[in-house]
């Protein structure tokens, strides 16, 4: 596993759980308003793997739980051994991701590495290309959409409501996921390091988007206000 850095402590990245967040580095897509993005690609730091076996095994009475994020862990060779040894030491895992690597996530739900899914759903998939800036495998991302619907693993959709995503955009992707469990709207900020003069939608546009994806899932959340 090539990874970046980690938090030692959170108690908002895994519901209803203190955990360990891991990044990994390296993404398919270059959202621009990503906040990761400086672990995309050529990160001189780098944390080993003992380090982290080595806080994990020393931390079992005070966590609950591991969330491995990137940039897009999927992308990782070794992920599956990497979750298996976190599993042996008795934590729960939570992956974030971004939906394009629909064979490791089966690969990793089939046998049970995982207890929690984040899937990020960055727009409607007809603007998947404008909004990540990079092709992406359609056909993937919706495998893993309707894999996680499936209920074999606790899960819950994402998505950045960025200033180029409309309140009809938030529409078309809850009408993709419908009947989903969990759907959280995030609120965008705005990232200087990218220059992009984009502010974030009104207070008022994101309790509307809200309001339209409870016709959709079960449970929405607005994440940021």
């Amino acid at each position: 596993m090539v990874i970046a850095g980690f938090v030692k402590n959170s108690f908002v990245d895994y519901p209803g759980n203190i955990a360990c967040a891991i990044f990994t580095v390296g993404c398919n897509m270059r959202c621009w308003y990503c906040h990761n993005s400086h672990i995309l690609e050529n990160v001189k730091t780098k944390v080993e793997e003992k380090e982290i076996f080595d806080f994990l095994e020393s931390h079992k009475k005070y966590l609950d739980a591991v969330v491995v994020s990137g940039g897009e862990p999927t992308l990782q060779k070794d992920l599956i051994d990497f979750l298996t040894k976190i599993k042996a030491m008795g934590y729960k895992i939570k992956l974030d991701t971004n939906g394009t690597n629909y064979k490791v996530l089966q690969e990793v739900i089939d046998k049970k590495l995982v207890d929690y899914v984040a899937m990020d759903i960055k727009a409607p998939l007809e603007k998947y290309a404008k909004i990540t800036a990079t092709y992406n495998d359609i056909e993937s991302i919706n495998d893993s959409i309707d894999l996680l619907l499936e209920g074999h693993v606790d899960y819950e959709f994402r998505t950045t409501f960025s200033p180029d995503l409309s309140v009809e955009d938030i529409e078309e992707i809850c009408k993709r996921i419908e009947g989903a469990k969990a759907y959280s709207i995030q609120k965008y900020n705005v990232v200087e390091y990218n220059k992009v003069n984009m502010l974030p939608r009104k207070k008022e546009d994101h309790l509307l988007a809200e309001e339209i994806a409870k016709k959709y899932v079960k449970k929405v959340v607005v994440k940021g206000l």
